[in-house]
């Protein structure tokens, strides 16, 4: 309650109406020519532009006619001026009646002051490219995180390093990865594969956190030899998905319970038998799979006695049937309702059995056009897209500038997200499609078992993304050896 009425009533009688636009019992924050307006309808009314259908003017259009349309403020009787005193963009205004744009620009200047009154010169680009941003508001509000201005203060005065290096040691990483990813959108560091920078990090404070130096020692020699080994130059050909990186840390973590589980039992690594290994995966054989990456690698460097590492053969649930699948698409694309980016995801699961995590690393550079055909980079050669789904691809990817994220504007993600220069988390796409009623894993099985009995194993593998191994398997288990054998009576 502000401190100029001296009681609650008497606050409520001056201050508190029904707004006309929500209906809403509450505090007004403005009285216009339609009746009052709660804060909430005031702030709405600030985001609608367009072109005034009583004057024609293309302008803000906080106001309301008669019939429900949106005007003008002149057309709407509202005296009140909502034009920045710097720049005459109409919009909301904050203090001092600059807009949302220009109070974002000047609480930048004053946290990337390097000392001299003026914005550190390495940090320019960082500075555009936030006030640049579409939607400065959400900006503004980054910036109420008593975590962010401290940190741009400490790079803006030195005493936090503009590298890879100080920032990977910060305590609090949450925000440093957030800012880390703004300074490699706009140039300031050098682009480095976001998930392989936050699986260093955690790597390090799991080892540190590893009681038994010896058991420490271990992991950081399988991460840096054998996982790190891997993941570095996999991130130099293409950004690295979640499931990659997530199947390291899991590594990581069995290795690290299979080490304790020995020590408790007193066994060391190089005495390991055949029997002991057998015990430690029949307890959760399902949990102890990750860990068997660690114990190869520990053969192979003669760290313990070479043997027999159990593997139990696991089957893909039951797919769908051909009548199913071929429904269930055209459910989705009868569903004119939903989320387009959920309906491409289904179509691209139910056509061409693509996983969640692959869908969302697709660019806008892989939907290829000519004058016929729309065809998808997935694998080699690009996969022919048919229709009604080619048209809502590119219907949909002429509409993305308007949804993307406004800190992904200028990416080309087919899915952008919300963080700087990163796709949409795959399991926002994975809750959709639930939503929508499509199986992901029984619709991938049973697409790519029919895919794998119309052409021949490795053309299927080299198309879609897939490994030979994986499709030849595949075909023994769809029938595929034969239903392909050679009619006729073959008995002596």
């Amino acid at each position: 309650m502000s401190p100029a009425y001296r009681t609650r009533e008497e606050y409520e009688r001056w201050h508190v109406r029904d707004c006309t636009r929500c209906g809403r019992r509450a505090a007004k924050a403005a009285e216009w020519s339609d009746g009052p307006i709660c804060r909430t309808c005031f702030e709405r009314a600030m985001r609608i532009r367009g072109q005034c259908p009583h004057c024609g003017t293309t302008r803000l259009l906080p106001g309301k006619a008669p019939n429900g349309a949106a005007v003008c403020r002149d057309c709407a009787g509202i005296t009140r001026s909502f034009s920045c005193d710097r720049c005459r963009f109409e919009g909301l205004l904050l203090g001092r009646r600059l807009c949302e744009r220009c109070t974002l620009a000047d609480q930048l200047a004053v946290l990337l002051d390097d000392g001299t009154g003026h914005i550190h010169p390495r940090l320019v680009p960082l500075h555009d490219l936030l006030v640049n941003m579409e939607r400065p508001k959400s900006r503004l509000i980054w910036l109420r995180n008593p975590q962010v201005p401290a940190l741009l203060r400490d790079l803006a005065s030195g005493h936090v390093p503009l590298t890879h290096e100080a920032l990977q040691d910060l305590p609090n990483w949450r925000t440093a990865a957030y800012l880390r990813d703004l300074l490699m959108d706009s140039g300031v560091l050098p682009r480095i594969d976001r998930r392989l920078l936050l699986f260093e990090r955690w790597l390090a404070e799991r080892l540190a956190s590893t009681e038994e130096p010896e058991h420490a020692r271990l992991l950081r020699h399988f991460a840096q030899w054998h996982q790190l080994r891997k993941l570095r130059p996999k991130a130099l050909e293409r950004p690295l998905g979640a499931n990659t990186t997530q199947e390291c840390r899991q590594q990581i973590t069995q290795a690290a319970v299979l080490l304790q589980w020995l020590a408790e039992r007193g066994i060391p690594l190089d005495s390991v038998s055949q029997t002991d290994l057998d015990a430690w995966h029949a307890e959760k054989y399902a949990t102890r799979r990750t860990a068997q990456p660690f114990l190869r690698w520990c053969m192979d460097t003669r760290r313990m006695p070479r043997l027999s590492i159990p593997n139990r053969p696991t089957t893909n649930p039951n797919p769908l049937g051909q009548h199913q699948r071929l429904a269930t698409l055209r459910r989705v694309l009868a569903d004119g309702g939903s989320d387009p980016r959920v309906r491409i995801t289904a179509c691209l699961v139910l056509l061409f059995a693509q996983p969640v995590s692959r869908i969302v690393r697709l660019t806008t550079d892989d939907v290829l056009r000519d004058d016929s055909h729309v065809l998808l980079r997935l694998g080699d050669p690009p996969s022919p897209v048919p229709e009604p789904v080619a048209t809502l691809l590119l219907d949909y990817i002429t509409a993305l500038p308007g949804r993307t994220a406004a800190v992904n504007a200028e990416s080309r993600w087919l899915f952008p997200g919300r963080r700087a220069s990163q796709p949409m988390h795959p399991g926002t796409l994975r809750d959709g499609l639930r939503g929508l009623g499509v199986p992901l894993q029984r619709a991938r099985t049973s697409s790519i078992r029919h895919l794998v009995l119309q052409a021949p194993a490795p053309v299927i593998a080299k198309a879609l993304g897939y490994h030979d191994k994986t499709t030849t398997r595949l075909v023994t288990e769809a029938g595929g050896t034969w239903a392909r054998y050679a009619p006729g009576d073959h008995t002596r």
